[in-house]
């Protein structure tokens, strides 16, 4: 009764906590922790349950209704004699008897074979009843049933016992499966190959030959080690990689690894930093613990600014775990123990944010410009690309070369890719020129979206496009026209005047102010043509950007080129702060006397340029005319054929624009 009673109280406690955890006021969100004693608890709890379940049945057994009394029974069968006078009708066939469960089943004369038999609750001996039986005629049977209570007991108790051990195993895993990345947290994730087989050589990049030849040197270092260290020479202890995005650094260390075979470990610089302190540092010891194992070997270390930056910058202190990290990647390069055999091949695009220490000799020896490729270089990387494209016999990879100043080899790769893309979705069979000029719009403007279909948008595009394309075209020191076009683009182009810029200008990044004049005409030339066409009432919005870059070439020929009457020297610096963002650094370098001239130096510059555009397109309306004809004719119109156009041009009489298309 007692454990009746505290099965009760349990299983109440239970249902009041399900009532006020399914309560609508109540979170649901936070979950109650299992802890071991609970477990355990738990565990405890159910196997009293069990016992209690288990021995219910036999309670309920011992307490079923008898049919007839034990009395009764001996009077049934007195009158069953053998020897009796008067003889008496026997009411008794059967009867078998259970020992085990004390009962009696009596089955009486004209009983159904469905009903079951009368049942006697027998006491705990039982020998004058077989002894009456065998002096009667009543067949009886001593057969006593198999007491399952005990095997299910002991099953239910096995089955909660492994339950106990499993729901216990699961936790010792989980704890062990912790403490075992608690200790491998400060562990390198350096990927590791005991040989290189990136799949890429020296042969399959292109376009960088300087940086091959420096690098090529460091091969010879880690396959002939001995040949150099036998003459004094010490093997350089670190390689930096400087380039913009997408000239291939990353590649060029993949060729180094695959042309060397030595043991590679490659690692991301991102990769050491850690909320936590001191995991980064830890990281960086078990790097160069295991590839001083494997010496000699190659490390490259991917984006390394993102933990070799300036020690103390940023506003109010830097990161500790950062500088720990950095100031054991020091310690490691080039510290009391140093890293002989190792070679460390770091990438980065930002080299102006590096700690001076880890860019001095001893750390980083070599310093490898990775710049973007020539016309030499485009063409040789535009031969690597297009080994597995299928090109027409019309294609010329050198005219695509001339026609990609500026492209890095991550560009030159994405516009061949585009071209597969739109031969594909063309059903064609092979790259044609029509694929290679829409890619490159593609990839350096935009998508080409629907043709404009509104009249007035469409003249009034047109003329602006008309008015810049002829300014590339007439002006001396201009770059030639590329195109010009009406075809709307994303991100809201309705038009464009493309040129093909001096690939000499581009690579040396050396401007002179007569190119930089002419540059600012030719963008105000669509704002002049707005404006000697439609009246200065008429104008759009549609030179913003044209204007921006106005703005900001007349500036810097101010402030920094020093192309204006203030003088030849710089007034301004470039804003080299990244940690602190644009703007924060920003200093007043002269006075405000002469930031009132600078501002009218500016002004004076673009009132001028403006003044010139308006002439030249006034001079040639009738030109202009007739280039809008043929351009809202053809929505498209190449260099060549507008610059003949322009040349073959004869004065014809004005013919008035309708307002239909």
């Amino acid at each position: 009764m007692k454990n009746s009673s505290w099965i009760r109280g349990w299983m109440g406690n239970e249902g009041s906590a399900k009532e006020r955890t399914t309560h609508p006021l109540v979170s649901q969100s936070k979950k109650p922790e299992v802890t071991p004693r609970k477990l355990w608890r738990i565990a405890a709890s159910l196997i009293l349950v069990q016992g209690v379940v288990t021995a219910i049945p036999t309670q309920a057994q011992q307490v079923q209704p008898k049919s007839i009394s034990y009395g009764k029974l001996f009077e049934k069968i007195d009158a069953c004699k053998i020897e009796q006078t008067p003889p008496v009708k026997c009411q008794i066939t059967k009867v078998e008897i259970d020992p085990a469960r004390r009962i009696a089943r009596v089955h009486l004369e004209g009983q159904k074979p469905k009903e079951s038999p009368e049942e006697v609750m027998l006491l705990n001996e039982n020998s004058e009843l077989i002894e009456k039986l065998r002096n009667t005629k009543i067949e009886y049977e001593v057969e006593p049933t198999a007491d399952n209570s005990a095997a299910v007991g002991l099953v239910l108790n096995l089955f909660l016992l492994l339950l106990l051990l499993a729901g216990l195993m699961m936790i010792l895993r989980r704890s062990a499966a912790s403490s075992g990345n608690a200790l491998n947290f400060g562990k390198s994730r350096a990927r590791f190959q005991m040989e290189a087989k990136t799949g890429v050589k020296f042969e399959d990049v292109a376009g960088i030959e300087e940086a091959k030849e420096e690098l090529q040197e460091v091969v010879s270092f880690l396959k002939e080690t001995e040949r150099f260290t036998s003459l004094g020479a010490k093997i350089p202890r670190g390689v930096l990689l400087i380039g913009p995005p997408g000239t291939g650094k990353t590649m060029l260390a993949k060729a180094v690894a695959g042309e060397a075979g030595v043991p590679f470990f490659s690692i991301s610089g991102s990769e050491f930093v850690e909320m936590f302190v001191g995991v980064g540092a830890s990281r960086v010891r078990d790097l160069f613990r295991k590839a001083k194992e494997n010496a000699p070997c190659l490390v490259f270390i991917d984006e390394i600014d993102a933990v070799g930056r300036q020690r103390g910058a940023g506003i109010g202190g830097g990161n500790d775990e950062r500088e720990q990290t950095l100031n054991q990647l020091l310690t490691e390069m080039d510290g009391f123990e140093g890293n002989s055999g190792v070679i460390v091949i770091a990438a980065t695009n930002r080299p102006d944010v590096l700690d001076t220490a880890l860019l001095r000799p001893g750390r980083f020896d070599r310093q490898v410009m990775v710049d973007l490729p020539s016309y030499k270089g485009r063409l040789g990387i535009l031969e690597v690309h297009a080994r597995n494209k299928k090109l027409s016999p019309n294609v010329s990879l050198e005219a695509i070369a001339r026609r990609t100043p500026g492209f890095s080899g991550a560009e030159l790769a994405n516009l061949l890719n585009e071209a597969a893309i739109l031969t594909a979705r063309r059903r064609k069979d092979a790259i044609d020129h029509q694929e290679i000029d829409d890619a490159i719009d593609r990839v350096t403007i935009g998508m080409t979206l629907n043709p404009l279909l509104d009249c007035k948008k469409k003249w009034m595009t047109a003329y602006h496009e008309v008015g810049h394309a002829l300014l590339s075209t007439l002006l001396e020191n201009a770059d030639p026209l590329n195109k010009v076009t009406i075809i709307p683009r994303s991100g809201g182009i309705e038009g464009f005047s493309q040129q093909m810029f001096d690939e000499e200008i581009v690579d040396s990044g050396l401007y002179t102010k007569a190119w930089i004049i002419d540059k600012i005409t030719i963008a105000l030339g669509g704002r002049a043509a707005d404006a000697e066409v439609f009246g200065e009432d008429e104008i759009d919005s549609g030179a913003a950007s044209d204007l921006r870059n106005v703005s900001e070439l007349a500036r810097k020929m101010v402030t920094i080129y020093g192309m204006s009457e203030l003088g030849s020297f710089a007034l301004e610096t470039p804003d080299s702060e990244v940690f602190l963002g644009s703007g924060w650094t920003t200093r007043s370098e002269y006075s405000e006397e002469i930031a009132a001239k600078i501002d009218r130096q500016v002004r004076d510059i673009a009132i001028e340029c403006y003044k010139k555009a308006r002439v030249l397109i006034g001079e040639n309306r009738d030109l202009v005319d007739r280039l809008v004809e043929v351009l809202l004719d053809q929505e498209t119109l190449d260099g060549a054929q507008f610059r003949k156009i322009v040349a073959e041009y004869t004065q014809l009489p004005r013919k008035q624009m309708a307002l239909s298309c």
